[in-house]
């Protein structure tokens, strides 16, 4: 048991759909299985657009939570960019995987057209595309790639997770992503990319999946534990 409390920002504007909810309760469950007191708050991505580092430095790690169209596509890359470069652990899933990609074509590569207060993100773009068959409430299998930090975390060769999503990584932009130190940690059996690392962070992976839509208290997701894990361990290196 650990005996420590952590406290999450998860990004994203909270309207009670499914998603959301479970996300409250997978990240509640998950840390009682591990002995860990939390405390989460939802940071609406319009506040986000006008980034307070020393209020975003009072948490211990950022979730990026599905639900887009976000009130704002670029406050929410504003709290990605905050996490990725001050190595917080993070974890994106669906809506998050999608502005992760965009928050490092933003960011890292200075690709203009994502600065644009008039970008659209939620049209096909070339970094994001539509997916040519939607993942709307269905259930896939993933393939890990051995090596990999998540592969890792699973201790099996695939997994079956939930979808909610009819956007995927545009895959002309995944080399550029792959140079830039990224890796593929999961696929589908298409090769589609289906979870992107980044390994030379605490803990920065981004799922197009949803991991919270499979815990439950009797079986706590193991990427969102592990997640915990990290959170708990960098929190404890801050004291």
């Amino acid at each position: 048991m650990i005996n420590s409390k952590i406290r999450i920002g998860v990004i994203g504007d909270y309207d009670g759909r499914p998603s959301h909810i479970a996300t409250n309760e997978a990240i509640t469950h998950c840390a009682s299985f591990l002995g860990l007191k939390q405390k989460t708050q939802w940071l609406s991505t319009e506040c986000l657009e006008a980034v307070n580092k020393q209020e975003l430095s009072d948490f211990d790690a950022f979730w990026c939570a599905p639900g887009s169209p976000y009130k704002s596509a670029q406050g929410a890359m504003n709290g990605i960019q905050f996490a990725r470069e001050n190595n917080y652990p993070f974890i994106g899933t669906c809506g998050g995987f999608q502005h992760v990609v965009l928050e490092f074509a933003r960011d890292v590569l200075n690709l203009p057209e994502v600065k644009k207060t008039d970008f659209d993100p939620y049209v096909p773009n070339p970094f994001i595309s539509a997916l040519s068959c939607t993942l709307i409430e269905k259930t896939r299998n993933i393939f890990l790639t051995q090596g990999t930090k998540v592969a890792q975390i699973y201790n099996v060769k695939s997994s079956e997770e939930r979808y909610n999503c009819s956007f995927e990584l545009n895959d002309q932009f995944k080399e550029q992503m792959l140079t830039h130190g990224w890796v593929i940690a999961g696929a589908d059996e298409a090769g589609n990319t289906r979870i992107l690392e980044l390994p030379r962070s605490n803990f920065f992976i981004a799922t197009l999946f949803q991991p919270q839509l499979n815990s439950v208290p009797e079986n706590p997701h193991r990427l969102i534990l592990a997640y915990l894990k990290s959170v708990h361990e960098f929190s404890q290196r801050r004291i």
